[in-house]
């Protein structure tokens, strides 16, 4: 596997679907390396006997310029960072020396990348040249960057024609991979899977309503993600502001924090940022909530998520849910069965949705255990693994066709 973002230790949150990933196809039975950027803060085992093997290549002249991938490359997920385009001659070579060493040394059944750029686009042609099948997942800013920018979009459909498989984690970026180059009969949906053991109505802490200042009797919103414009808060921070019951919690960090905070102070303190939390305190914060604010949209530039991996975790976590109804969000949170679908960016129908949730506990309760038993039986990451095999397997059979 090739990414340019990873778990950088136990518990970040940087990029979980892709360690998911990781394991969950080392746990059929697979061996799977890694090859990854180094980062100072990268803390994972070297190249011993374990299903999951990691090969970091090294990039930077100095740790201070560590800024390729892990979440960092965008400022505020629209554009590319100035430094970054500094070093992407120096990480595009790393990582093509890197490649070519691992693919020299064993001899992989598959080499599967993670984001269309830059992972895909920078390894195709080594990858090619090796024979080896190539399959390739797009995951949201990969193909935003690759409709805004031509380079981009000529690299993609180079590394797009080199796959025996694509795969995308929405239909709607699933149409988008279509319309870039990727062809229909090697593309398929495989939309993430989510840990129902990690994230569970049990996993709840009940402290957290105190340690966070929640007022007795009002209903604890709890929302995650970067603090970036296609995540919705400023949204959030609104609804909050027009309904009294609700107090709102929002995990994570970003470059938006500092405005979304002075914007927050309208809201009368029923809007709280905590920072980034480590993967098991998400859980735990999720099954503590009384709601799971998903609010996402396309931001200004054009640029959405694929699937949040925080809906498949509120529903994991038996939570009622309201989120937007915008990419693969509906794909997995059916109106009023297992959640709360609003238009995205229509601050009025959130508003109205978290109040009504405010004021109907036993909607609440009804949602929540609806979206537990769909997640338990639906959505685990079994069937996400087994759909990468069979992209896997369909690679291999057209290498050897």
């Amino acid at each position: 596997m090739v990414t340019s973002s990873y778990p950088k230790f136990p518990g970040d949150v940087t990029a979980p679907f892709v360690e998911s990933i990781a394991r969950v196809v080392a746990a059929r039975g697979h061996a799977v390396d890694v090859v990854l950027p180094h980062h100072p803060d990268l803390r994972r085992g070297g190249s011993g006997d374990t299903p999951v093997r990691f090969f970091p290549y090294r990039y930077a002249p100095h740790p201070s310029w560590s800024r390729w991938g892990y979440a960092q490359s965008l400022q505020s997920d629209v554009k590319v960072r100035p430094e970054v385009w500094l070093l992407a001659p120096l990480a595009a070579l790393a990582l093509r020396r890197e490649v070519g060493a691992r693919l020299r040394e064993e001899r992989y059944d598959a080499v599967h990348a993670h984001w269309l750029v830059p992972s895909a686009a920078l390894v195709a042609g080594i990858v090619r040249a090796h024979q080896t099948p190539f399959v390739v997942s797009l995951h949201g800013s990969d193909v935003f960057l690759c409709e805004r920018f031509g380079a981009a979009r000529t690299l993609a459909r180079r590394a797009l024609a080199a796959a025996g498989a694509v795969t995308a984690c929405s239909a709607d970026l699933h149409r988008r991979a279509l319309v870039l180059g990727a062809r229909s009969d090697r593309t398929r949906t495989v939309p993430y899977g989510v840990d129902v053991e990690r994230f569970a109505p049990q996993r709840a802490d009940r402290t957290l309503r105190s340690r966070w200042d929640v007022p007795p009797g009002a209903t604890m919103v709890v929302a995650v993600g970067r603090l970036v414009e296609k995540k919705g808060f400023t949204h959030l921070v609104e609804a909050a502001r027009r309904v009294e019951e609700v107090h709102v919690i929002v995990a994570g960090e970003g470059d938006l924090r500092s405005a979304l905070e002075k914007e927050a102070e309208r809201a009368g303190g029923r809007v709280r940022f905590v920072g980034a939390l480590g993967r098991d305190q998400v859980a735990r914060a999720l099954a503590a909530a009384d709601v799971v604010a998903v609010p996402s949209i396309v931001d200004t530039a054009g640029n959405v998520d694929g699937l949040p991996n925080t809906v498949l975790e509120a529903l994991a976590s038996g939570r009622a849910v309201v989120a937007s109804h915008v990419a693969g969000i509906p794909e997995v949170v059916e109106h009023d069965v297992t959640g709360v679908l609003v238009p995205a960016g229509n601050v009025d129908a959130l508003a109205g949705a978290l109040q009504r949730l405010a004021r109907e506990p036993a909607t609440r309760e009804r949602l929540g255990r609806a979206a537990r038993e769909r997640a338990v039986a639906r959505l685990g990451w079994e069937a996400t693994a087994r759909s990468f095999e069979e992209c896997y397997a369909q690679a291999a059979a057209l290498d050897a066709g």
